[in-house]
C-alpha cells in the first residue's frame, strides 16, 4: 500500500445509505488498506444515529465540532469539540447531535466497514 493525501478540496461527501439527515465523506476503504476504513460524518441537528453494535469492527469517534449526546456504557453523555469516544467490538454506542449547527464526527473503524 502506498501513502495516501486527500486534500479538503477533494473531500465527497453523499447521504448515510442508513440514516438520513447524515452525510459521509469515506477517507478511506477496505480496498485502501484491510486494517482500517476511515470516513467523516455531518450529522444535521436534531438527527440521532440509534444506538447499534459492530462486530467485527471497533468504532473510534472523534468529535471535530459540534454538541451532541453519545450513548456509551449504558448511558448518554454529553460531548463536544475534541471529545473521542472508543465502542469496541460488540459494545452498544449511538449519537444524537443536540446542537444547532451540524455535528462533525471523524470515525475509524478497525477492520474496514467500508
Amino acid at each position: 500500500m502506498n501513502g495516501m493525501f486527500l486534500p479538503q478540496a477533494e473531500r465527497v461527501f453523499t447521504d448515510h445509505p442508513k440514516f438520513a439527515g447524515v452525510r459521509i465523506a469515506v477517507l478511506v476503504r477496505g480496498a485502501d488498506s484491510d486494517r482500517v476504513s476511515v470516513s467523516q460524518l455531518e450529522i444535521e441537528p436534531g438527527v440521532e444515529v440509534p444506538i447499534h453494535t459492530h462486530d467485527p469492527q471497533l468504532d473510534s469517534i472523534f468529535v471535530l465540532s459540534g454538541e451532541a449526546e453519545v450513548f456509551i456504557n449504558g448511558e448518554w453523555r454529553r460531548v463536544g469539540s475534541e471529545d473521542y469516544l472508543l465502542a469496541p467490538v460488540g459494545v452498544e454506542h449511538g449519537v444524537r447531535n443536540i446542537g444547532r449547527e451540524p455535528l462533525r464526527l471523524l470515525i475509524h473503524h478497525s477492520p474496514p466497514l467500508f
